[in-house]
């Protein structure tokens, strides 16, 4: 895991938990971690909280964006009303980006499996293909590209990237994943901290620290202004520094 590669190179460490029970576990997981905020992203108003704490933490170096369930998962909904999955791999990293102070890197976990997504928003709550493997193209992809335009002239100085663990055995990527686990932990620790010409770049994926292609679509500045705009109508939370939808980033 990436929080214990940070702690025993020497790095302060603040987990997140989904509830209190999970954050007990983290503790004893991990007991040499500076502290552990709890919230559930499948909440709204608990990701608002979550975003509370980290900023009156102060500011962090680097936010690892780890979170998420599997599309394979039975569709329901949130408390919100939303997909569960969406509400969790997609619009919980971007309220969480839009609320939390800027960090100096950001990192998020995406999925090779975004190279077979759909490279449309017209149903991104999954309303219309319950039952199927259709799936979007998972956020981090798109959205690594467009936060350093994003910000541009908003006084943040950062670098932020997407990253694929591979095929991993995970309650997600399940018993028989044939990638080694430890290697996704690697590269977002590198990435949080290293200082290799190669991690201090924006804007870029990563596959077991080597960049790595991704969907043509997820550079389209139209599709990631869409994006952004769809979240930010659901969180009320406009992106700092967004322009209007479907404008050139």
């Amino acid at each position: 895991m990436a929080a214990r590669l940070l702690v025993e190179r020497g790095h302060e460490v603040t987990l997140h938990a989904r509830n209190d029970a999970r954050a007990a576990d983290a503790r004893r997981a991990l007991p040499q971690a500076n502290a552990i905020l709890v919230g559930d992203l499948a909440s709204l108003a608990e990701t608002r909280r979550l975003a509370d704490q980290v900023n009156k933490a102060g500011r962090y170096d680097a936010v690892i964006h780890n979170a998420g369930v599997g599309y394979q998962e039975r569709y329901g909904k949130t408390i919100d009303g939303l997909s569960h999955v969406f509400q969790i791999n997609v619009l919980a990293p971007y309220l969480l980006t839009a609320l939390v102070t800027p960090p100096e890197r950001l990192i998020y976990l995406s999925s090779g499996m975004h190279m077979g997504g759909r490279a449309q928003i017209d149903d991104l709550q999954w309303t219309g293909v319950r039952g199927t493997a259709r799936k979007p193209i998972r956020t981090a992809s798109c959205s690594t590209s467009c936060w350093p335009s994003r910000w541009r002239g908003c006084g943040a100085a950062y670098w932020s990237n997407a990253l694929e663990p591979g095929w991993v055995a995970t309650k997600m990527g399940g018993p028989g994943a044939p990638d080694d686990l430890s290697l996704g932990a690697v590269t977002q620790a590198w990435l949080a901290v290293s200082d290799e010409p190669a991690a201090t770049i924006s804007g870029q994926y990563f596959y077991h620290q080597q960049p790595r292609r991704v969907h043509a679509a997820a550079r389209r500045a139209e599709l990631q202004a869409d994006l952004l705009g769809h979240c930010a109508e659901l969180t009320g939370a406009p992106f700092p520094g967004a322009r209007d939808r479907g404008k050139s980033i």
